[in-house]
Formats: C-alpha cells, sequence, structure tokens
C-alpha cells in the first residue's frame, strides 16, 4: 500500500475566512473548502510505509525559526489551459529555506520531485475547461489582495485520500515544531 504524502503549512480559521469571498460561481471551477487550504512546502508523492517513516525522521530535522508570511494577490496555474486559481504568497526566506529543505530530503531520497521554481500559494479551486476569460477576470478582480502577516511555527506531513473536487480529504501523520 503507498501513502499519497506532502508537507505543509496550515492554514489559520481567520485567513481562511479571507480566502472563502473569493469564490465565485463558474464553469469548471471546483472550490476547496476552507479546511483544505495549506501552503504546499513539498508533494512527496506515493511511497512504502518504510519511506514515509524515513520521511517523517528526516522532516523531524529540520531547524526552523518562527516566522511568518502573508497573501499578496492571486493567480492561477497553466497560463492557457487554467489547472488551479490561487492565492499567492508574499516572498518569504523562512518559507522558501523550509520548502528546499523538504525539496532536499526528497531529492536524497531519490525521489520524483518538482522540478519547477516553488512558488509559494494556497490553493483556492481547480479548474476544469474554465475559460481562461473568466479566470482573467477573477484574477483584476482579486490581485490587490493583501492580508495581514500569519505567524508559523509549526509544519505538518500530511497524507492525501483522494477524491473528486471537494471529496479529497488530508490526514495529519506527524507535527513539527520550530526550535524556538
Amino acid at each position: 500500500m503507498t501513502h499519497r504524502l506532502f508537507a505543509a503549512l496550515p492554514v489559520s480559521d481567520d485567513l481562511a475566512g479571507r480566502l472563502l469571498p473569493l469564490k465565485l460561481d463558474g464553469p469548471g471551477l471546483s472550490w476547496r473548502r476552507a479546511d483544505q487550504y495549506h501552503v504546499t512546502l513539498h508533494f512527496f508523492g506515493g511511497v512504502s510505509i518504510e519511506l514515509a517513516e524515513e520521511i517523517a525522521f528526516r522532516l523531524d530535522r529540520i531547524a526552523f525559526l518562527p516566522f511568518q508570511f502573508a497573501v499578496a494577490g492571486v493567480g492561477w496555474f497553466g497560463r492557457r489551459q487554467p489547472r488551479a486559481l490561487y492565492a499567492r504568497l508574499a516572498p518569504s526566506a523562512e518559507l522558501e529555506h523550509l520548502a528546499s529543505a523538504c525539496r532536499d530530503i526528497a531529492r536524497e531520497l531519490k525521489l520524483e520531485h518538482e522540478r519547477r521554481p516553488f512558488i509559494p500559494h494556497i490553493t483556492l479551486a481547480y479548474c476544469n475547461e474554465t475559460p481562461i476569460d473568466n479566470v482573467k477576470t477573477w484574477a483584476n478582480t482579486y490581485q490587490a489582495l493583501r492580508t495581514d502577516h500569519v505567524s508559523v511555527d509549526q509544519f505538518h506531513l500530511y497524507e492525501s485520500f483522494t477524491g473528486r473536487g471537494t471529496k479529497s480529504r488530508y490526514q495529519i501523520q506527524a507535527t513539527y515544531r520550530s526550535g524556538l
């Protein structure tokens, strides 16, 4: 049996509440529930129980200090054929460090890993043949979105149980706290 694992920051109820109003009706949009919001640091994919235990052990060895992040606009993946709408996070050296440490674990364990640059974000909706003009209108409407800074002193190892649309669920397998 494989376990679909990813490391991510949780999203507070307050921040989720700021993001929920961005939801608009439109063709092909599958909006995520607030309890599904997170900031993915790294997706490890489907792994065996032995590899899952090794990932958990190595994540526990990542040293990081508490830091903050904030939402700074919106965007979408899939320039011409939109795949997902997201809230973009402002640049953060601490967040980049944490994501990089997670990517290093995947490389060390010779797991498939994302080769594209890390774009810190919170996925809000998935797109299925959503017209690009609808996506552009949504992005223009919410581009000025800014939130207060959110404090981070922990991240989680989640297991993903896939389903259609909002039926996917994530279960925390381990929690890792900052050094202070």
